[in-house]
This record gives C-alpha cells, sequence and structure tokens, in this order.
C-alpha cells in the first residue's frame, strides 16, 4: 500500500462515498492523508448516511463540515443534502466560496437563514452538473450567460417563477438534461403557462406539476419522459429528433408532441387517458419503432379498439413490446384479429390487473404471433384478501403456464406478481 501513488489512493477514497468514511480512512498515515488534501475529487455529506448526525449540534455540524471541505484543495464534486439541518447562511458561503473555481458538480439541499442564492455564488464559474431541492430562486438576470458550462440541471421542490424558469434556461447555453419535480410556480396571472426555449436540450424529464399549459422548444430532444402531471396543454416544438417518448399517470388534455416524430424508438405510456385515434395518428409514421409499451391505458372514444394486427404492420421493426390485458364491456384490448406475425419481438411483458380465464387464452395467442420471441415476462396483480374464485384462476393459470412452458422450451419465462 506505500507504494501507491497518491493520485491512486485520492482515487480510492473518491469511491468511498460519504466525507465521514472519507475523513476515517484518511488518517491511516500521512501519505493518506495527503491524498485527502489534494487528490480528493467528490465530498458528500448526507445527513441520512450516518444517525449520529442529528445527534450533533448545528454549530458543531457547521464546524465539521467546514474543517473536512477546508482541509481538501480542487475538489469537482461536493454533495450537501442536510434539509432537516437550519445552517447559518455565511457558513454556507463560506463553502461554497472556497469550492465554486474548481467545482464541476454541485448537488444541494440544505435549509438556511436567509437563503443562499446559489446561482449568484456559482454562477459565471465551471459547473457542469447542478441539483438543487427546497430552495426558492427569485430574480434571474438575462443580460448574460450565468452558467456557460452546465450542462445537466435538476430542480426539485423549488420555488421559482416561469419568467425566472425560462430565463435560468435560457443562461445555460450548453444544457443538454432538465429535470423539474414538483415544482411550485409563482403565478403572475390566473392561468398558470410555462413557455422553456433550448436548443441543445436532449433530455427532459417532468414530475408531478399542475399548469394550464407547458409549452417546450427543443430542435435536438431525444428523450422527453411525463410523470404524475395534471396539464391543460402540452406542447413539444423541435424538429423530430425525439426517439424516447414515455408518459405515466398524466391528466392532459391536449398533447402535441410535433408532426415529425420519425425518429422515435421508444414508446411508453401507462396510467393514461387516450383518444386512441388521436395518439395513433401521432406515433403510426414511426416505423423505426422498436419498443413498444401500452399499459393500463383507458380508450377514452368508442373506436378505442387496439389489434395486433394493427401493431405488427404499423411496426415492423418492434423487438420489446409490453401490453396489459383489458376487457371492457365484452371488448378485449390489443385483440388478436389478422395473422401478420410480429417477427422481431424477443421481449414480451404481459399483465392484468384483474385476472379471468381468458388471459391464458390472449397470452397462448400472443406467444403463437411471435416466432422468434427469447423472454416472457408475466405481470399480475393478487389482492391480498383472495376469494375462491379468484384462486381457482389463478390455479388454472398456472397449470396452463406449465403446459405452455413446455411447449416454448426456448422461451424464458418470468413472473412479476403484487
Amino acid at each position: 500500500m506505500e507504494h501507491l501513488p497518491v493520485e491512486v489512493i485520492g482515487n480510492i477514497l473518491f469511491r468511498l462515498g460519504g466525507a465521514r468514511d472519507v475523513v476515517i480512512a484518511s488518517a491511516t498515515c500521512r501519505k493518506w492523508r495527503e491524498a485527502c488534501r489534494k487528490h480528493l475529487h467528490t465530498l458528500s455529506f448526507n445527513s441520512n448516511d450516518w444517525p449520529a448526525y442529528h445527534d450533533l449540534t448545528t454549530s458543531r455540524l457547521e464546524i465539521l463540515i467546514t474543517q473536512t471541505i477546508f482541509q481538501t484543495t480542487g475538489l469537482q464534486g461536493l454533495s450537501i443534502l442536510m434539509d432537516d439541518v437550519d445552517f447559518s447562511a455565511s457558513t454556507v458561503i463560506a463553502w461554497l466560496m472556497y469550492t465554486r473555481e474548481t467545482l464541476r458538480r454541485l448537488t444541494y439541499n440544505v435549509r438556511t437563514t436567509p437563503n443562499v442564492n446559489i446561482l449568484e455564488i456559482c454562477g459565471r464559474q465551471k459547473l457542469e452538473m447542478l441539483e438543487l431541492s427546497h430552495n426558492s430562486i427569485t430574480g434571474v438576470d438575462p443580460n448574460f450567460q450565468r452558467f456557460p458550462c452546465l450542462i445537466s440541471l435538476s430542480l426539485s421542490y423549488i420555488s421559482i417563477s416561469a419568467l425566472d424558469l425560462s430565463l435560468l434556461l435560457t443562461a445555460c447555453p450548453k444544457i443538454e438534461f432538465l429535470e423539474l419535480i414538483n415544482p411550485e410556480i409563482a403565478m403572475s396571472d390566473a392561468q398558470v403557462t410555462i413557455e422553456l426555449c433550448s436548443p441543445t436540450l436532449k433530455k427532459v424529464y417532468v414530475e408531478a406539476i399542475s399548469l394550464d399549459k407547458f409549452i417546450l422548444e427543443a430542435d435536438g430532444i431525444e428523450c422527453l419522459h411525463l410523470k404524475d402531471c395534471a396539464l391543460e396543454l402540452f406542447e413539444l416544438i423541435g424538429k423530430g429528433t425525439l426517439k424516447h417518448f414515455k408518459i405515466d399517470d398524466v391528466s392532459v388534455i391536449h398533447l402535441d408532441i410535433g408532426e415529425t416524430i420519425d425518429n422515435l424508438e421508444i414508446v411508453d405510456v401507462s396510467n393514461f387517458t387516450i383518444i386512441w385515434p388521436k395518439f395513433y395518428q401521432l406515433i403510426s409514421k414511426s416505423c423505426k419503432l422498436r419498443r413498444l409499451r401500452l399499459w393500463e391505458i383507458v380508450f377514452d372514444d368508442d373506436d378505442g379498439i387496439v389489434d395486433l394486427e394493427t401493431i405488427a404492420v404499423c411496426f415492423p421493426q418492434l423487438t420489446h413490446l409490453s401490453l396489459s390485458y383489458d376487457l371492457r364491456d365484452g371488448i378485449l384490448h390489443y385483440g388478436l384479429q389478422g395473422s401478420s406475425n410480429l417477427v422481431n419481438v424477443v421481449v414480451l411483458e404481459l399483465g392484468w390487473n384483474v385476472i379471468n380465464d381468458l388471459f391464458s387464452l390472449w397470452v397462448e395467442g400472443m406467444l403463437k404471433r411471435c416466432p422468434n420471441l427469447r423472454k416472457l415476462v408475466i405481470h399480475g396483480v393478487v389482492s391480498v384478501a383472495k376469494s375462491h374464485e379468484e384462486c381457482q384462476t389463478l390455479a388454472n393459470f398456472t397449470s396452463f403456464i406449465v403446459q405452455l412452458m413446455r411447449k416454448y422450451i426456448n422461451v424464458d419465462v418470468q413472473f412479476k406478481y403484487e
């Protein structure tokens, strides 16, 4: 160990994670202390890593963090997740001022009195990744590029106005990833509208947002994920670069992801009410589609019947197909009409919320239409208080699937029950 270069020791310390473990390990010898001072790239302070953090007074905790940070030089990553402690603003500012010139990654979830303006302290530096939680952002200056190197921005439970959010995105000329989780959007009028524009954005994740209008203009976007949102209108304005579209438990009256979506490769829709003809019109031109997931979909129209023939003909490149069994009013969605096979599908995921004897026949029919299948995953919901009828249905299905597995010996069958 004594022959290890200090740079290698610094890398070992970096992989330990928590700051407490780093400090303990650096006490090994003088060489390890030198590596901690000069070659440690990342420090992480998380109140969940060590229960004793909660037993320390705020002033003692501030001293420990200050001593640890100030014993290092050239930190590139700093993570401070202490949302259950109310720190002094001057102390936190000292931490950020000491490290800001070398920081590339900052994860910040700290309560201070008064609030610390992270944008003002860490702007105009070399920061590439910024994760902010439980803070407020006000007064974004539109006159200059505040974060010239920022690539990834995550805002969780942040209080911010729609205008400041738009200006902040504009202040990041190289941004590629944007994450918004349950932001508190200040209302300037009766209708809440967010308009974001960035030519460099590639990936956008939005969770737990309730708005009237959300307009996103991103010419180079490749991945869009909406989760647990309530929107009257969502509009994506782009140049047809979208490859991955995922929507989960979203209420939206008008959804527009653009007319040019020929490059779509993955569509994942779950817990969503759709008018199928309109949604199908959106994705039907996506001849490059490789993965399609339609899970617990509610069809809000009389023509919302999706059959396997439509999927097979329109998406010939599919390799991964996931469908949930849905029998309503005697009509089976994802029915087995037609004769076209899904010759490229190698992974098939099928599931139910309420099982009945017809599910077994549907699974068998799906297997017949996928001649090159390698893996079958069965998802099921099993109630805690099972009735005799449900137990009998499950028993029948189990016996049936065992016989089916003997017939399709080349298919790996897995079960995931909730």
